[in-house]
């Protein structure tokens, strides 16, 4: 059976899914752009702190559902420029901890709301 998972510390959804759903100890994150969660606006124009405001969106839903940032272990990353990966590898290291999760990125012509970057996430929680 799946469970809805939503915080009001990350962006709220802006169609019809849901900012994650959880079946057993698997969370399905939906993709993350850099929306501030209280204005629903982009946080900025800048990738660096575009980044950073996904990573943070990311670590809110995942502490909604149950974990933190370390369970995570799969992440897809989107981004409407690669010249930005290495700016984004820098960032990832500040946020996550080895062993890191496996990780797919890849070049998109546009993202919603013409974000620079959007993450989704797949997380494994641990216990019964």
């Amino acid at each position: 059976m799946k469970h809805k998972i939503e915080t009001p510390e990350a962006p709220q959804a802006i169609g019809p899914y849901s900012q994650a759903i959880k079946i057993d100890k698997t969370i399905y994150f939906s993709g993350q752009i850099p929306l501030h969660p209280k204005t629903m606006a982009l946080v900025s124009e800048d990738f660096t702190e575009q980044a950073r405001q996904v990573l943070t969106n990311l670590r809110a839903v995942s502490v909604a559902a149950g974990g933190s940032l370390e369970h995570i272990v799969k992440l897809t990353i989107y981004l409407t420029d690669l010249m930005h990966f290495s700016t984004l590898n820098d960032l990832m290291i500040q946020f996550f901890k080895p062993p890191y999760p496996a990780r797919s990125t890849v070049q998109v012509v546009a993202l919603p709301k013409a974000a620079k970057i959007e993450i989704e996430a797949v997380m494994v929680l641990e216990g019964p």
